[in-house]
């Protein structure tokens, strides 16, 4: 799987989450029934916004609605998963988009792709998700044409850039290709006059997907000397970040232009999710509660940007630019744990921690016994099938026996963030600073 935009369910909450996740497997379910099995691997978030649209503007109806068959990847549960056109579009945009990411990582020669065979084999299966993506977007009366040669005309421009080129114009084919994709939407609900407002957002989005994919690949690119757009132009972080801003700033806008029957999880996804992407890409990532990955960090090491007292972990122009040098110091107070320093109150060797005070012995809770290697191997089947170890609050270990906690809640969950915690409607009301 692989997109930007990846919410974290809790966040959701139950209505909102039972509708991603039909339209994450209507359009897994779309590729299989089209284009086979093996499609299935590109399914990723980032396409499924298509589905989102196209429902978030069409008339509520149950044949937009399917039950699914058992899924081991939903604990082999039935399902209510999205289907029709939307779906459709979805899946046709993911194949092209997938046959783009193949081409990319043959052209950097990217670990086993940098191996003759490996580059051949992954260009004949790029150029056949090409195929099928055009044969999807014909049954849906939408011309993949313009998608592919946003991925041919990107080559040609990443070769000509160099310092001083615009970084927008290094992004451009990514955002004619979203933009149309975006703008087909409207004409699959039958909303025509949300073209132009959903071609804006999709144009925006294609902009933040390239520039937060160069921002995450930077470092790696510069060690492996493949071709990065930031380091080509000579582009800054800082500069990276207004834009990415501006286009989070721009989506918002063009949401609010737009005619939706129900655009909740649209307005979820575009409005708040996207500015969590680009916190996560720039490390600024933090939750309402001051507990999310960023803060974690700061409790166990060093404040992050001169932290608060009240515990909040300020980004942007608060602390200085989000790439202002850390802090001194070996703690600080948001530690969520309690205890200051090792040694002190809450801490090892302190009152209330392992050892009483002034640190003795270290008492550890006895271990349960360690699973052997083929049992271990038959739970962790077991945990996958179930969806233990993306959902469960807690778990054990399939071979240590350690408690472990779902992946779901290393995310920046907390109180719903930006998201309105007032309310349940993830409308933008009085409390959303979306600014629609």
């Amino acid at each position: 799987m692989f997109g930007m935009v990846r919410p974290c369910t809790h966040r959701l909450g139950e209505g909102l989450k039972a509708q991603w996740t039909a339209h994450l497997c209507g359009l897994c379910l779309a590729l299989r029934a089209d284009h086979g099995q093996f499609a299935r691997v590109v399914t990723n978030y980032d396409g499924l916004l298509v589905s989102v649209l196209t429902e978030a503007q069409s008339d509520r109806s149950g044949a937009r609605r399917r039950t699914a068959g058992p899924c081991p990847l939903r604990g082999m549960r039935t399902a209510s998963v999205a289907r029709g056109e939307g779906a459709r579009l979805a899946a046709a945009v993911s194949l092209v988009l997938a046959s783009a990411k193949v081409r990319d990582h043959v052209e950097d020669r990217d670990g086993l792709f940098a191996r003759r065979p490996v580059a051949a084999a992954a260009r004949k299966v790029a150029a056949s998700w090409d195929r099928a993506g055009a044969r999807a977007g014909t049954g849906v009366g939408f011309d993949t044409a313009v998608l592919v040669d946003a991925v041919e005309r990107q080559a040609g421009i990443e070769s000509l850039a160099g310092p001083g080129t615009s970084l927008l114009t290094v992004t451009e084919p990514t955002e004619t290709a979203t933009a149309a994709a975006f703008a087909h939407t409207a004409r699959l609900a039958g909303r025509p006059h949300n073209a132009g407002p959903l071609a804006e957002a999709g144009r925006l989005f294609g902009r933040l997907a390239h520039l937060l994919d160069a921002v995450e690949d930077r470092a790696a690119d510069a060690a492996a000397g493949a071709w990065n757009p930031l380091t080509a132009t000579a582009t800054g972080l800082g500069e990276a970040r207004r834009l990415a801003d501006d286009a989070v700033r721009g989506i918002r806008l063009a949401l609010r232009d737009a005619d939706f029957v129900d655009g909740k999880l649209a307005h979820l996804l575009l409005a708040h999710e996207l500015g969590r992407s680009v916190d996560r890409a720039f490390g600024t990532d933090t939750c309402a509660t001051g507990h999310g990955r960023a803060a974690h960090a700061a409790s166990a090491s060093t404040p992050q940007h001169g932290g608060r007292p009240d515990g909040r972990v300020p980004t942007g122009a608060q602390a200085g630019g989000p790439y202002a040098p850390a802090g001194s110091g070996a703690y600080t107070s948001n530690n969520p744990y309690g205890g200051g320093h090792p040694g002190g109150p809450g801490g090892p060797g302190g009152p209330g921690g392992f050892g009483g005070f002034g640190g003795g012995p270290s008492f550890q809770p006895p271990k349960p016994g360690k699973r052997g290697l083929l049992t271990g191997c038959v739970v962790a089947v077991g945990l996958c099938c179930t969806c233990k170890v993306c959902c469960a609050d807690e778990f054990e270990g399939p071979w240590s026996r350690k408690k472990r906690e779902g992946a779901c809640h290393k995310w920046d969950c907390g109180d719903c963030g930006d998201c309105c915690s007032c309310c349940d409607c993830c409308e933008c009301c009085s409390c959303c600073d979306c600014g629609a």
